[in-house]
């Protein structure tokens, strides 16, 4: 069992008819606790309705709420999600929310001193508090893991530079590798070439790049993995990424084999894509009824 801290936001997803509880760093943290690790959740919710609901979900879940922050002056987040005719998500933020404003406690810097992977996103550090704190907890990080989100106008790009060169682990996907790669000035490349581009510019040894139906691309132990996606009826690609990147870093901690990895958490992203939510259950049997049609 790996100790693994997950620092970031929890909140409401809102759907036009329902909603459901979400946020990147709770996704991951929930996938992780799925698969038998010891994971704390670092992120803060406010003192109101919305957030006794979600302390509620989170305990229900079996993770510990021990660094979960209150904050009296700021309410606990909600994002409106749209939903294209594709399952493809669209989401408006509010902010300033609770998560913004995460305070760096020497019991913060125990946790991840004491993880064997500390994982976190760029949306938490659109706020000079949250951003703060997670600077500071950075150098006691042993595997950084850098979960890269651009949600618009939540980011700016020398933030999100710092960040990749402080980061072990750096996950985009196609599109955001894009953006960044062209904002350091090269166009035109392979994805191969311009994830080599990407780690010599931030001196980061491992990328993955998600490529939605397509599957995956893994840069890791100076080679390249190539997983080419697995066809499912989309309902919402809500949380699809998170729970891929929880599932490949699950199995990269256990030291499988990373093409076995990458297709594994291919499996398990399409999975979640499929079903309504970020955080359905997913079973064993459907990941490894899933892995041997593809082999078939």
């Amino acid at each position: 069992m790996n100790k693994i801290t997950c620092l970031g936001e929890v909140l409401w997803d809102n759907f036009p008819t329902y909603k459901k509880a979400g946020g990147a760093s709770l996704n991951v943290a929930l996938r992780l606790h799925s698969l038998k690790n010891d994971v704390k959740l670092i992120s803060s919710l406010g003192n109101d309705p919305d957030g006794k609901d979600l302390n509620n979900y989170i305990k229900s879940k079996g993770l510990s709420l021990d660094y979960i922050q209150h904050n009296s002056e700021h309410s606990t987040s909600t994002v409106e999600v749209v939903l294209d005719h594709k399952g493809l998500a669209s989401y408006t933020i509010k902010k300033p929310c609770a998560w913004d404003y995460i305070v760096l406690t020497n019991e913060l810097i125990s946790i991840v001193k004491n993880s064997k992977a500390f994982l976190f996103g760029s949306l938490i550090a659109r706020s000079k508090t949250s951003s703060n704190t997670l600077l500071k907890l950075l150098p006691f990080s042993r595997l950084s893991v850098f979960d890269i989100n651009l949600r618009p106008p939540n980011y700016n790009m020398i933030t999100i530079k710092a960040l990749m060169s402080a980061a072990d682990f750096i996950k985009f996907n196609d599109d955001e590798l894009i953006e960044i790669s062209t904002s350091f000035g090269l166009q035109d490349k392979t994805i191969e070439q311009t994830i080599l581009f990407v780690a010599s510019k931030t001196n980061t040894t491992s990328i993955c790049v998600t490529l939605g139906s397509q599957g995956a691309i893994l840069y890791f132990g100076q080679k390249f993995y190539h997983n080419t996606g697995y066809p499912v009826d989309v309902v919402d690609t809500v949380g699809a990424g998170d729970s891929f990147l929880a599932t490949l870093i699950d199995a990269l901690l256990k030291n499988s084999d990373p093409q076995m990895a990458l297709d594994r958490a291919c499996a398990v992203g399409a999975l979640v894509a499929q079903n309504q939510g970020a955080n359905p259950k997913i079973y064993n049997t459907d990941i490894d009824s899933m892995l041997l049609k593809s082999n078939q």
